[in-house]
């Protein structure tokens, strides 16, 4: 008797330690995307200050996107070792510490090595906390995916917001100092969550069928599964190329082409971040009203004019120029916002954690090696010209989606032969 009284109240109790742990995983989301944009926009001060050129600087961005992918291979079998969330926190820890190590170079070599221990805890991060996002996806039974990588994109807009407000009285070392140190609290208090709850985070078969009945999405046939993973990884590497390509050069392509002051070069990320933000906020009813194919294939269309108009926005007068490149940077953002969210959804049903950790190997390939392609690119046809690239991926990942989605229908039909073949 007293174990069936204790038992509703035992259920209820955990209620409120899932939608705890959800608050504090989207907290780490956020900061990741504060850390990464307060980095972005100082830029174009950590280039003067190091004395590097176009081609230099895509370089030394190199040593980010090599730091953060040799990370992400071995990060699975961290979290594997460890726990997801032990890597989580350990991860924005090293995250924060160094996030000011790029503001105290003094070459492009120095910067270069800087970003590599950057792009170490970046990739690591970003591979742990979306593996916690998985368990909490099947532990809610419900699909939620999007709204963590909202508060990524919101986490960017304030970083790139308070950047642009702080570029002009600090110098990058003191600002990424600040940064750092608040970054560090906000960990303790997160990671603390974090690593309290333990319990009722397995992802079960149970909590994918259930996702799966709500999104319409099904889990494929073995056979087609690690297809599906594949497209999906390009699509999101596709989208996250020109995530990428924004925050790292959207800034210095305002300063330099469009003749803005240092606070004003901030704001084409900012427009970029709240457009993909509430894109993402909406995506959950976007796909459920018109479904993935259409919804992808649309965001790739509008990331490509999107990026057009931002990367050929006119330099004289600024007073057409800037307006256009705002309005460009933000509908690539809308085009984009679904694109990373959808592909994790999609290669974790189809494969599990290690879909989805493959499909995020591809996709943070493409945000991270997007900037150092550009870079070379600007030093031989110019920033603007370079920029166009985001705009042919865009339509590349339209294109994708429709294959994805034959491909899914083949899928469907598998699964539901397996069905029939079932006792």
């Amino acid at each position: 008797m007293l174990n069936k009284i204790a038992r509703p109240g035992l259920a209820e109790r955990r209620r409120p330690s899932l939608h705890a742990l959800r608050v504090a995983v989207t907290v780490f989301f956020a900061l990741d995307g504060y850390l990464f944009a307060s980095w972005a926009v100082r830029v174009p001060a950590v280039k003067a200050q190091v004395g590097a050129s176009p081609a230099a600087l895509g370089l030394a961005l190199l040593g980010l996107s090599a730091g953060s992918i040799a990370t992400m291979t071995a990060s699975g079998a961290l979290c594997r070792r460890f726990g997801s969330r032990v890597v989580t926190v350990a991860a924005a820890t090293l995250l924060s510490v160094t996030l000011v190590l790029p503001a105290l170079a003094r070459s492009a070599v120095e910067l270069g090595l800087a970003l590599a221990a950057f792009g170490i805890a970046y990739g690591g991060l970003n591979v742990a906390m979306n593996s916690v996002a998985v368990d909490l996806v099947a532990a809610l039974r419900r699909p939620v995916m999007p709204s963590f990588h909202a508060a990524w994109s919101f986490g960017g807009l304030a970083g790139a917001s308070v950047g642009g407000l702080l570029a002009p009285h600090l110098s990058p070392r003191a600002d990424l100092a600040l940064v750092a140190v608040a970054a560090l609290v906000v960990t303790a208090v997160a990671g603390r969550v974090v690593l309290r709850f333990t319990h009722g985070l397995e992802p079960s078969p149970v909590g994918v069928r259930t996702v799966a009945r709500e999104t319409g999405v099904h889990p494929p046939g073995r056979r087609s599964a690690w297809r599906i993973v594949v497209l999906f990884g390009l699509i999101a590497a596709c989208s996250a190329y020109g995530e990428g390509a924004i925050a790292d050069w959207g800034a210095l392509h305002l300063r330099d082409d469009l003749s803005t002051g240092a606070g004003l070069a901030a704001a084409g990320y900012a427009a970029f971040a709240v457009a993909e933000a509430c894109g993402r906020l909406a995506g959950t009813r976007l796909l459920a009203r018109y479904g993935e194919r259409r919804v992808l294939a649309a965001g790739g269309l509008t990331a490509c004019a999107g990026m057009l108009a931002a990367a050929l926005a006119p330099g004289h007068p600024v007073a057409v120029g800037l307006p256009l490149a705002l309005t460009g940077f933000a509908a690539t953002g809308l085009g984009v916002a679904n694109m990373f969210p959808a592909a994790m959804t999609r290669a974790g049903l189809a494969a599990g954690p290690r879909g989805v950790a493959a499909a995020s190997t591809l996709g943070y390939a493409g945000f991270l090696l997007g900037p150092p392609t550009i870079g070379l690119l600007a030093s031989g046809i110019g920033l603007p010209a370079g920029l166009t690239t985001v705009s042919a991926l865009g339509l590349i990942a339209a294109m994708l989606a429709g294959l994805a989605h034959r491909f899914a229908g083949q899928a469907a039909g598998e699964a539901a032969q397996a069905g029939d073949k079932a006792p």
